[in-house]
């Protein structure tokens, strides 16, 4: 198996984690989207959205985004819950992921660490909805709203508080220090720290 991945995006570093965390075998294949290595031909014939994370499985199938590509991964272990009320909550939590921290606190943190934007060149609305989803993701991981635990929503919870330059620390406990480092993320600063698992 292949994983096209860009190790500046969470999204990619979740699939890394799962496999990680499973024993999964795998070949890691850096893509630069930056560069736009996601663009080239032979890497629109596998994935016509030109993203990453991209899976290639030895049988020539493919899979992408992010959330499908965890939880086919994980589909038989103790990552995914077995009882389908605990795994639609997990996958609320993933959707939220999603829907609500990728768009707003992820887009913030590539302009600010990898775009080299100063945080009053991003736009208003942006940091808004960025400090809202922090918000939230704060109180969720803090009443333990994501009702499942230790499996594929912690893996995904990573990805909100380890990686290169990466810090958004939703998966720890001190919630004062992590909304700070995830304002630091926001507006910069001390975001560039790596976590643990």
């Amino acid at each position: 198996m292949r994983i096209y991945g860009d190790t500046n995006s969470g999204n990619c570093l979740k699939v890394k984690w799962v496999c990680d965390k499973l024993a999964v075998p795998y070949q890691w294949i850096e893509i630069d989207t930056r560069k736009g290595e996601s663009r080239t031909p032979q890497f629109l014939e596998m994935n016509g959205a030109g993203q990453v994370p991209t899976v290639a499985f030895d049988d020539g199938r493919t899979l992408a985004q992010s959330n499908a590509i965890i939880r086919y991964l994980a589909r038989d272990s103790a990552l995914i819950p077995r009882d389908a009320f605990t795994a639609a909550k997990m996958d609320e939590w993933l959707f939220w992921e999603q829907y609500s921290h990728e768009p707003y606190i992820a887009v913030a943190r590539f302009q600010r660490l990898l775009g080299g934007k100063r945080a009053d060149e991003i736009e208003p609305r942006l940091m808004e909805r960025g400090h809202a989803a922090l918000a939230f993701g704060i109180h969720a991981r803090k009443h333990r709203l994501g009702a499942h635990h230790g499996g594929v929503v912690d893996m995904t919870d990573e990805l909100l508080g380890r990686g290169p330059g990466l810090r958004l620390g939703l998966a720890h406990d001190d919630m004062q220090a992590d909304a700070e480092l995830h304002r630091a993320a926001l507006l910069g600063g001390a975001g560039a720290h790596i976590g643990h698992l």
